[in-house]
């Protein structure tokens, strides 16, 4: 039997190509709806075969990738990344992400004054009306 086959099941495909780190981590993704091929929702069964588009949504992230090549084996890191062809827009900037508030070496804790000025800038609200 040889390497590549004409369709493999999506979640080995995704796990196969290094997309996510788990093959179990695959099949939830497929059961949450957060793996589409071809801009449809699919089970974890489903096949994908060459010119296909999968679209993976994993931590705040969207991949999306075409299909060039089907794998039912995990493969290096270089192979892999010749199984497909990333279409995924680029990750946002680092300084884009949310900056973390961090308070001075040895400050000790917050009083409560500190505590709901840092409620009112993270936009909780206190338990009092």
């Amino acid at each position: 039997m040889a390497a590549d086959q004409e369709t493999v099941r999506v979640d080995v495909w995704i796990w196969s190509v290094r997309l996510v780190k788990t093959r179990s981590l695959a099949t939830a993704a497929c059961r949450a709806g957060h793996v589409r091929v071809n801009d449809e929702r699919v089970k974890p069964a489903a096949a994908v075969k060459p010119g296909d588009q999968v679209r993976v949504r994993l931590g705040g992230r969207e991949r999306v990738v075409e299909v060039r090549r089907v794998v039912r084996k995990r493969v290096g890191a270089p192979v892999a990344v010749e199984c497909y062809t990333d279409h995924s827009p680029p990750p946002p900037p680092r300084a884009a992400l949310l900056p973390i508030a961090r308070r001075e070496r040895g400050a000790g804790r917050p009083t409560k004054r500190d505590r709901r000025e840092i409620e009112r800038l993270l936009g909780r609200r206190s338990g009092r009306g």
